[in-house]
């Protein structure tokens, strides 16, 4: 009878555990540093992948590629199921072929045609990405389709300019944002980006590209069609042309990660709008931004990088250099480079992490 009751308290110390690990897999977002372009990988609990754009192109695209790898290989990634570019600019596509050529392709998902037409985009897309689509799954996203992951919901909310038209579950109230809405200029690929909201259980986020403010206002005007999220992945680097009020204050994120470079974002409109954000705890950022200043910028803890980081940070927010040929070159970053990751439970939990200092915060439901 002895023998029989330790067999049976034995049998219980290990199933339980592994029971409770198997309820604690996280879907995890690691928010790649590629200086100021994109790169934002998603693995699932079943190790399957996302990875949305791959930084930038030109002589950096070699050093984007290694960034990403180290990030996928971090996360024990053999393979990407999905590779979404979200628009055809250089700091979106930059590192593809450098991603291909160390990881296998299972899908490559874009908006379709380019509609801002140059010499760079037009000779990667002929020469480069169709090629590369041609021996995998190639999928032109338009507005409510999913993609695949086990137990992950991935809803493409816009693509090509177009917006879904009905609102997400348990979305699609009045904002009351809507009124003080004031329409921006940009130019002809932002708005055309692939936007996804991401449910993973009770937890959610939204990776929306480079969608501009005017996108931004179909999306959530009159009504909200995508609810509220707990944690605004991207945020177009922190630029002016997107990031207005109707969004950011309607999805009453509690944790934002921002996709900057030090002298890209972080401009003090953005920072006004994203600090005064309804039920904000804390923006994320990859990078100091000298267009911020000691004014807007947030403590050094929740920074990933700081390498190209100013001796001093001016006090006054720096005016960004104007435009051209004749424009300062930014910052050269090319040593060790450091991701923020985002850890989510699907009870809604979910940690961030900055892997330059290994400081963290978890966000609890309902605290």
């Amino acid at each position: 009878m002895k023998i029989a009751r330790a067999l049976v308290f034995w049998c219980f110390a290990v199933v339980v555990p592994f029971h409770l690990a198997a309820q604690t897999k996280t879907l995890d977002m690691y928010v790649i540093d590629v200086e100021g372009g994109n790169a934002t990988l998603f693995v699932s609990p079943t190790g399957e992948s996302l990875l949305i754009d791959a930084g930038n192109a030109g002589n950096q695209a070699a050093r984007d590629g290694a960034r990403i790898a180290e990030a996928m290989n971090a996360a024990g990634v053999k393979q990407i199921d999905h590779l979404i570019v979200t628009h055809w600019h250089g700091d979106h596509y930059g590192a593809v072929a450098e991603v291909a050529a160390q990881f296998p392709v299972r899908e490559f998902i874009d908006h379709g045609p380019n509609v801002q037409p140059g010499a760079g985009p037009d000779a990667f897309i002929k020469d480069v990405y169709t090629p590369l689509a041609a021996k995998a799954k190639h999928t032109v996203a338009k507005p409510g389709d999913k993609i695949s992951m086990t137990g992950v919901d991935i809803r493409v909310v816009a693509s090509a300019g177009q917006m879904i038209q009905k609102p997400l579950p348990g979305a699609g109230k009045p904002n009351p944002y809507c009124a003080d809405f004031k329409p921006a200029e940009a130019n002809m690929e932002d708005p055309m980006s692939v936007a996804v909201h991401v449910t993973y259980g009770k937890f959610r986020t939204v990776h929306l590209g480079d969608l501009s403010k005017n996108e931004e206002f179909k999306l959530m005007c009159p009504n909200n069609l995508l609810g509220t999220v707990d944690a605004f992945l991207g945020l177009h680097h922190g630029v002016g042309s997107s990031n207005s009020p109707v969004m950011v204050h309607a999805l009453h994120a509690r944790a934002a990660i921002m996709n900057n470079g030090t002298r890209k974002g972080g401009d003090p409109e953005t920072m006004k709008t994203i600090h005064s954000a309804p039920g904000l705890e804390d923006l994320w950022q990859l990078h100091f931004s000298t267009l911020s200043g000691q004014e807007y910028t947030v403590p050094g803890m929740f920074i990933a990088n700081t390498t190209d980081a100013p001796q001093a940070m001016p006090i006054d927010p720096a005016a960004a250099p104007a435009p051209g040929p004749g424009a300062p070159p930014p910052p050269a970053h090319n040593g060790k480079a450091y991701w923020i990751k985002v850890s989510a439970q699907p009870n809604g939990t979910f940690t961030v992490t900055n892997a330059r200092n290994g400081f963290s915060k978890t966000y609890v439901p309902g605290t």
